[in-house]
């Protein structure tokens, strides 16, 4: 069975303690660094019971599998979208598919016409 790209999963080659917070930066595609400063920050700030939170996750979360460390940019970015934006991914990937439809719509028809050099040139490749 291969792992789910859409679930929370901690960060173990990324982590400083548990990993919980470079898995939530992986998760929604932030940086580590300014989550586990938000994390300070907001625990400075008075709200003490994060670390209790981070505690909480950390013993409950799974960590990522390793063929998930392996994606590529693009893959990794692609993901990412669709965790943060369900909706907006697949109204990008219709869309996509849209347009690749219309341009091979466009191809199929200028190949199709009765165009006399087109089909002159395909004669002569014969």
């Amino acid at each position: 069975m291969s792992a789910r790209r859409t679930k929370f999963y901690l960060d173990k080659r990324n982590k400083r303690l548990a990993g919980v917070c470079s898995g939530i930066a992986d998760y929604f595609g932030w940086d580590p660094l300014w989550v586990r400063v938000g994390l300070v920050a907001a625990t400075i700030m008075g709200v003490g019971f994060l670390p209790l939170i981070y505690l909480v996750i950390a013993f409950m979360a799974e960590p990522k599998p390793l063929a998930l460390y392996d994606e590529s940019a693009d893959d990794r970015r692609f993901w990412t979208g669709v965790r943060v934006a369900p909706k907006r991914t697949i109204r990008d990937v219709n869309a996509a598919f849209r347009d690749a439809d219309r341009r091979l719509r466009d191809i199929e028809a200028y190949v199709t016409t009765n165009n006399s050099k087109l089909a002159r040139e395909i004669e002569d490749l014969r």
